[in-house]
């Protein structure tokens, strides 16, 4: 088993946060540009990976009590996945992420999967900038 995780700082309370991130129909806006997350119905969903043009069935969960999204896959068991979005001072939060890979054939390597992690962190941070821009606006 491969594990990788990364946390980011971003200038918004948790709950904003949060609900950016767990918004299935705007994750689009967030994820790697290779996948593509379709809801089902929830908790069912599918994820279609460009790098290998699969169509793959998956777990997505929303905890907002928690602040964790959690996700994985089905019948394959190939990887799982956690958010988590925690609170710290001055009205920001701190968003980490962790990916499990089970299955060497789908961890796609360390640079691959950290350059992903970070690019989707920023990207997820210039979302929720935009909504609070947009709601003090």
């Amino acid at each position: 088993m491969t594990e990788y995780e990364r946390a980011h700082t971003m200038p918004a309370p948790p709950e904003h946060v949060f609900d950016q991130a767990a918004d299935i129909g705007r994750m689009g806006e967030w994820l790697p540009g290779d996948l593509h997350v379709h809801a089902g119905e929830l908790p069912a969903v599918t994820v279609h990976e460009d790098r290998t043009d699969e169509d793959v069935s998956a777990l997505f969960r929303a905890r907002r009590d928690q602040m964790r999204l959690e996700w994985g896959t089905r019948e394959q068991g190939g990887y799982t996945g956690w958010l988590q979005v925690a609170g710290i001072d001055g009205g920001a939060s701190e968003v980490t992420v962790h990916l499990s890979f089970f299955d060497d054939s789908h961890d796609p390597g360390e640079k691959t999967v950290g350059d992903a992690l970070d690019t989707s962190l920023r990207r997820l941070e210039d979302q929720v900038r935009l909504r609070v821009d947009n709601a003090a606006g």
